[in-house]
């Protein structure tokens, strides 16, 4: 199968993460929430390093360098991760919109979450650069007057920003806006944004693995001891700096001002940004059928609407005088067609009825449970040799119809998540040895919670559950990317070696008993 090479570089990353993190902690499976921690790292400092700041233009150049210096083992400590949690988290923000990009998890019914997460980089970029206006050293000096020159050319403004610096006119009372700006204004905007941001989703997370948290955390403060993060000289708005060391993760629009006329700037700049939006549409994606509720069959318990990802499932009371309490109902345009939803319903039980189509209370009509039964009895049916194997794959990991030969069939669900455990059952009781079920990689699923909701369920922690009847030695569950066929086939031989001696087992107990 071929795989774009953008998704192959991202892939070969995330492998190598795994091998030096493990899949728990891999934080290329927590960007989003890795963000929200540095977040709470950069509240916290800012709140401590806000008490004995003084917003004003003589005054808070001094109270920085008493901090940094004079109480550097506190203060001058909280600087640090301050400004090292800012770069970090510019960091987390533009790894998740490449991860988003590589995997393809940006267009069709993902578009709202990539459109209203570009504008959210900028927010987290224009924080920042208030945060350096008010360490008032020659670097604020120099992002204060090339933001002025951007200001200034925008026509919304009057034009006059600029001679509050090249003129020395700078008053404390725009001083003390800057300061309200980065403090509240500007986060209480992003916060709201972020909101907007994760709206169409459900079982937000914000907060990331405790190992991941404290190692990150560990970082940011050896680095804060090793290179603490100090001010350039004082600024001085009669003499231009000479030398300026730039943070790149925020400030690096400014040397551009250095050759190119300010509107050149804000042409490129606002272009790359509405390449940016409009990229879900170069070209356009088309998701497949959504879920249709069937009420026959639906008693309204709810578990697809818990287990739904994407906040496409609602709970309405009931609408056709059925003895029951409830129904389910889709909301279209959030579906993202994963077929989660059909695995949670308890109808998609296989063993319901044996003749007839298999109805279930929530289905995808390219590929209902009834469909994943047949699927399942001709594969079994068709499979020779000592050990049969039935492998269900999903449409975003490895192909299951890659790993077929005599004693091996795959079948391909559009998620993982989308299998109802009584299947797995219902194929060992159709004849298969053994049933292994692959996916995306562990904490990396498509539909951000197909692989996870499976192996709940195969763990009993979440209906439906696997039930106990079924053997689970004869279970295998393993995710894997396009690229990670031969980690997948080696661990299937393994499988087929534990099923022989399963066999063997059952053989020989059966001999005793005869």
């Amino acid at each position: 199968m071929l795989v774009n090479p953008i998704k192959r570089a991202y892939l070969a990353l995330e492998s190598w993460f795994n091998i030096s993190f493990g899949t728990e902690w891999n934080p290329l499976y927590h960007l989003g929430t890795l963000s929200f921690f540095l977040f709470w790292v950069i509240l916290v400092s800012g709140i401590y390093l806000f008490i004995p700041f003084h917003g004003s233009l003589a005054g808070a150049y001094e109270s920085v360098e008493y901090m940094t210096h004079d109480q550097w083992y506190a203060a001058g400590v909280m600087r640090s991760l301050h400004r090292y949690a800012s770069d970090a988290v510019v960091i987390t923000v533009l790894l998740h919109m490449f991860k988003e990009f590589a995997s393809g998890r940006y267009r069709g019914f993902r578009w709202f979450s990539w459109v209203t997460g570009v504008p959210n980089l900028w927010m987290i970029i224009t924080i920042g650069i208030t945060g350096y206006w008010l360490v008032w050293d020659e670097l604020a000096q120099y992002v204060a007057i090339g933001s002025a020159r951007l200001m200034d050319a925008l026509p919304l403004f009057p034009g006059t920003m600029t001679r509050n610096f090249v003129a020395g006119e700078m008053t404390d009372r725009f001083f003390i806006l800057i300061e309200f700006l980065h403090l509240l204004g500007q986060p209480m905007i992003l916060f709201f944004m972020l909101w907007i941001h994760v709206k169409r989703l459900s079982n937000v997370e914000i907060n990331p693995p405790r190992g991941l948290a404290v190692g990150t955390f560990i970082a940011l403060l050896a680095l804060s001891l090793v290179k603490p993060a100090v001010s350039h000289g004082p600024a001085d708005l009669s003499t231009a700096p000479q030398v300026i060391n730039l943070d790149w993760f925020y400030l690096n629009a400014y040397p551009l001002l250095d050759y190119w006329t300010e509107g050149q700037t804000w042409i490129l700049t606002t272009t790359v940004t509405l390449l940016l939006m409009i990229l879900p549409w170069l070209p356009p994606k088309k998701d497949g059928p959504k879920a249709v509720v069937d009420l026959d069959h639906c008693n309204g318990c709810g578990l697809c609407f818990d287990d739904c990802p994407f906040d496409a499932i609602s709970v309405q009371a009931r609408t056709d005088g059925a003895k029951f309490d409830n129904e389910v109902i889709v909301h279209p345009e959030l579906c993202a067609a994963c077929g989660i939803c059909a695995g949670s319903c308890p109808s998609s039980n296989p063993f319901r009825t044996s003749k007839g189509e298999l109805k279930t209370g929530i289905d995808m009509p390219q590929l209902t449970a009834d469909d994943m039964r047949n699927k399942t009895s001709e594969a079994v049916a068709a499979l020779e040799g000592e050990t049969k194997i039935l492998v269900f794959g999903c449409e975003h990991g490895l192909s299951a119809n890659r790993l077929d030969r005599k004693d091996t069939k795959g079948i391909s669900l559009i998620c993982s998540g989308m299998l109802p455990p009584t299947l797995v059952e219902y194929a060992l009781k159709k004849g298969a040895d053994g049933v292994m079920v692959t996916g995306c990689r562990h904490n990396d699923c498509y539909y951000r919670f197909g692989n996870r909701w499976l192996k709940m369920r195969f763990d009993g922690e979440r209906k439906p559950i696997l039930r106990g009847r079924a053997d689970r030695n004869r279970i295998r569950v393993h995710g894997g990317s396009e690229t990670d066929k031969n980690e997948i086939e080696k661990d299937l031989n393994a499988f087929r070696a534990e099923l022989v001696k399963l066999n063997q087992a059952d053989e020989s107990s059966s001999d005793k008993l005869n």
